[in-house]
């Protein structure tokens, strides 16, 4: 293959060695938490259709105080106070990533945000084309919109696939843009009436909240409680109360200055990521995965618009967006792609990219919020539309795994044992020093041995 123009930039290309590392940690939390959330939904399935009688019982219990507006059943809480933690910990990660991270440059941006648009646009058109076809309803149009970064890496762990770190930045990249897009998509098509005075008091909190953050007021004590006070002025606002979790994580800090090893979005993201990846997320997947599955209901999967719609967006619509979005930009930017990597990489990327799970449960709940029923159907093609994502995506990596593996174990490489992989020592002159060293010690060794099993070996004392 000929190298690649100097004069063309490289997609997935090798990151900075501090980006690589941060996005390694971030990973492998979200990797963990994936494993649980894929638990939980096994469990909520199980539970609903073993015992659904307890299942809707303890789902739709009501518990809060009415007087502040917060009477909610289980599963309201779950959707709406505990997402907030989700949506908080994605509001960090979006700052992060346009302060210093994949997103900060427009030209680097360019094209992961465009492949992320493209990966929305497109199942919500596959959606509106089924049911424009079958007479079905266009409420559901957002629904296949999302990625579950948990998801997708926990069914990398259970297949055991690596992928290149370049592969899983671009993954986590569009998960980011995506989750930005799902914010806006809730806060706009999902608010139908507005309590001005909530919301407003609701802005004034936040405003305190900043102020607070700029001024380097520090202590738990003074920002969990001002955060309650907010989420719970939103919910009462008729703005979906996840908004305010978003607000509060675009407000932290997160670049770091001189001699911080990690910045107070940084540190708060490290501390509060293990409760949204651990607890918030797996309890919401248990209190709304909980549908009826029987053949009948998968058969209607099938047939009926607005559920095929989903399927088939989440299949067909997030793969080919995605990848035809990255194609094309790469294409009309000259950007040239990784020559360790092919095409269908990325397209096997996409395909897992077709796992919505959380986010798409949570707007299939609000789209059909007054029709139960079908709201449950919603919820089956999501699961089934995830499911069939997973399941191309892991056919399509497992043919590339070896390739993989290869890259991975380049990437991790340290034979100089100083904490830095070697790939990222490779121009400097100190680096190669210390290797010839290491390997004129390693033949010096060999030598010795030879002698030694020859019989030849000459030490302090005399011959061996």
């Amino acid at each position: 293959m000929s190298a690649p123009d100097s004069r063309r930039s490289i997609f997935l290309g090798r990151m900075p060695l501090p980006e690589r590392n941060f996005i390694a940690d971030a990973l492998r939390a979200e990797t963990v938490g994936g494993v649980l959330l894929l638990v939980a939904a096994v469990v909520a399935l199980a539970w609903a259709n073993t015992l659904s009688g307890s299942y809707e019982a303890i789902r739709d219990f009501h518990l809060g105080p009415a007087a502040l507006g917060l009477d909610l059943s289980i599963q309201h809480w779950a959707a709406n106070g505990l997402l907030a933690v989700f949506f908080f910990v994605a509001g960090i990660e979006l700052k992060r990533e346009l302060v210093a991270g994949e997103l900060r440059d427009p030209k680097a941006a360019a094209l992961p945000v465009i492949a992320a648009i493209c990966g929305m646009a497109t199942p919500a058109l596959v959606y509106a084309a089924v049911n424009a076809i079958g007479g079905g309803s266009m409420r559901g149009w957002a629904v296949p919109t999302a990625t579950d970064i948990a998801f997708a890496l926990a069914v990398l762990a259970v297949i055991g696939t690596s992928l290149p770190s370049a592969l899983r930045a671009f993954l986590l990249t569009l998960a980011v843009v995506d989750d930005l897009f799902a914010i806006l998509i809730i806060a706009v098509f999902f608010t139908s009436t507005i309590n001005f005075l909530a919301l407003g008091f609701a802005v004034v909190g936040l405003a305190i909240f900043y102020l607070l953050l700029r001024k380097g007021v520090r202590g738990w004590y003074v920002y969990v409680p001002l955060a309650l006070v907010i989420w719970g002025l939103m919910e009462n606002s008729g703005v979906h109360a996840t908004i305010a979790g978003v607000a509060m994580g675009l407000m932290l800090r997160c670049t770091r200055r001189d001699g911080e090893q990690q910045s107070p979005g940084e540190h708060i993201e490290h501390l509060v990521r293990p409760l949204s990846a651990g607890l918030a997320v797996p309890l919401f997947a248990l209190f709304s995965a909980g549908v009826s599955i029987s053949g009948g209901a998968v058969h209607e999967v099938f047939t009926r618009p607005e559920t095929l719609g989903v399927v088939l967006g989440l299949v067909v619509g997030k793969a080919l967006g995605i990848f035809g979005g990255t194609w094309a930009t790469a294409r009309f930017t000259k950007a040239e792609l990784n020559p360790d990597l092919k095409w269908p990489d990325v397209f096997a990327v996409a395909s897992l990219a077709g796992i919505g799970f959380t986010v798409s449960l949570l707007i299939g709940e609000l789209a059909f919020a007054d029709d139960l029923v079908l709201a449950d159907e919603i919820k089956a093609s999501v699961l089934i539309g995830s499911l069939l994502a997973a399941v191309v995506a892991c056919v399509l990596l497992k043919l590339r795994n070896n390739k993989y593996r290869k890259l991975c174990e380049e990437e991790e490489r340290d034979e100089d044992h100083d904490g830095i992989p070697d790939i990222y020592e490779l121009d400097k002159p100190e680096y190669h020093l210390r290797m010839a060293a290491i390997l004129e010690a390693k033949a010096a060794e060999h030598r010795r041995l030879a002698e030694v099993a020859s019989g030849t070996h000459t030490g302090d004392d005399g011959p061996a």
